[in-house]
This record gives structure tokens, sequence and C-alpha cells, in this order.
């Protein structure tokens, strides 16, 4: 009894303490630093709300986050939109190659996401992949691509596309079919035995994939620096800039508790359609 009590203890110490260090001390320590100022790349420890005051009152960091907002709710309904038919048909049609299809999912994240992005470079750059085909069928070069909110749009919709099929298909595999046969054996055709009974059944492994492509989009720095162009900063990349180069950390932090506070609030509300047995994250999937 006394090494299971160890053992359990140990269980429940060692990653409460590893999330204490790691993301709660951290955590406090931006609050805290977020109440302060710089001054000419100097920490100044008076407490003020003058970093709040300037993101709410600034036009060009409102904009930014408006901007990060819209990036990040249209690329994750976009992204829900085609994920679907592809994790239905890997759930449906794989047969026995199932998993190899769900695991081919993950050769993108075998690279760095750097190196992803100097790749979708070379595809939509002037010169780059996407232009030489147009040059060749004698077709005008598209220069309007790349340096854009569309090339950030393009390259978020690349980046997360893995994950959200990985999250539906993790539904899916544990739905039962039969229901969905049993309501077109009644008389309803497909579009209703999807809105009425598919849909509604995995809406949590849906929501799960929203949230995993939205909190990302609206705290990306990489996409916008290499893809977005003078016209496309979003609110991650603003962010990174006041640890950077503009050496404002307290404004920097400010920002950064903003977007906490946003994505936990939007987390929170997408939560209530969560219900994480229907997710695929527990249970037996059936065959």
């Amino acid at each position: 009894m006394p090494n299971v009590s160890l053992r359990q203890r140990l269980l429940l110490y060692v990653p409460s303490g590893f999330l204490l260090f790691f993301f709660v001390f951290p955590l406090i320590a931006l609050v805290v630093l977020s109440f302060w100022q710089t001054e000419n790349y100097k920490i100044v420890r008076e407490l003020t709300l003058n970093n709040y005051v300037t993101l709410a009152t600034e036009g060009a960091y409102i904009t930014f986050f408006l901007r990060s907002l819209m990036m990040a709710v249209g690329v994750s309904v976009t992204l829900v939109v085609m994920a679907w038919p592809i994790a239905y048909f890997i759930v449906r049609y794989g047969g026995r190659y199932r998993i190899i299809l769900s695991l081919l999912l993950v050769i993108p994240f075998l690279s760095g996401e750097v190196l992803r992005l100097i790749a979708l470079q070379g595809m939509l750059g002037p010169a780059g992949l996407v232009n030489g085909m147009l040059v060749r069928m004698g077709a005008a070069p598209l220069r309007l691509i790349m340096y854009s909110n569309v090339a950030s749009f393009i390259a978020f919709i690349y980046l997360y596309l893995p994950l959200v099929v990985t999250t539906v298909y993790l539904s899916l595999i544990n739905f039962d079919f039969r229901l969905a046969h049993a309501a077109n054996a009644c008389g309803a055709n497909r579009f209703r035995v999807f809105t009425e009974v598919v849909w509604p059944l995995n809406l949590s492994g849906t929501l799960v994939g929203f949230m995993l492509a939205f909190i990302p989009t609206l705290s990306a720095s990489l996409v916008p620096r290499f893809l977005g162009g003078p016209n496309g900063t979003l609110y991650g990349m603003s962010m990174s800039q006041q640890f950077g180069e503009s050496g404002t950390w307290a404004l920097g932090a400010a920002m950064g508790v903003v977007l906490f506070l946003f994505s936990a609030l939007a987390l929170a509300i997408l939560s209530f359609g969560v219900d994480l047995r229907r997710t695929g994250f527990t249970g037996m999937g059936r065959q």
C-alpha cells in the first residue's frame, strides 16, 4: 500500500509541478510585467495601466487584432469545411488502408514550420512554381498573391489542415454509422442524414478542430512575417516585435495577456459544445 500511495502521489505531483513551473509561474510573470513600463530597453517597475490604455486606444493595435480575428475565423471555418469530406472519406472508404491514410496526415510535421513556409514561398513567389506554370501556359504571372493576406490565408490552411482533419477523423471513427443507416431507412435523404444525425453527433470533434486552428492562427507570428508583407501584419507578429526590435517588453506582455484572455474566453464559449467522449480522445473506435 505505501508503494501504491507513493506512485499515485508521483503521478499527481510531477505533472502538477511541471504545469506550475512552466505555465502558471511564467503566466504570472507576464501579467506582472504587463503593468510595468519599458523605457530605453529598460524595465521600469512602476505599476501603471498605460500599456492596456495604449492597446485600447491606438488604432494600429486595434487593426492588428481585428485583422487577426477575421483571419482566424475565416481560416478555422474554411478548415472545418475542407476537413470534413477528407476525414469522412478516410473513415468510410479507407478500409484496411485507413490507418495508413491517417498517418499520411502526419508527414507535414516531419519538417519544421519555417521550412514549410519557405517551401510555400517558393510556390507562391514571383518566380515560384505557380507563376512558372502560368508563364508556360502563356498567362501573366500573379504578382498579387505573395506578401499579402491571401498568402497568409493559404499558409494557415496548409499548416493546420492535417490537425483539423485528424480531429474530425478521431470523432468519426467512434461514430456508429448504423444510426445514419437507420435514418436513411426511415426515409431521410442524405442531406438530412448528415445535418440531423452525423453532424450533430460529431459536433464535439468539429469544435475541437475549430479551436485547434483558431487559437494558433490568432496568435501567429511566423506566417505574416514570411508571407504577409507590409499590409499583412497580424497581432501575433506585432506582439513578437515588442520583444525584439522594438524592445517594449511591457507592452508586448500586455498584448500577450489580452491574447490569452481572449483565447481563453473563446475556448470557454466553444467548450460548452464539447463532449470528449465523442471527440475520439476517449473510447474505442468502431470498425
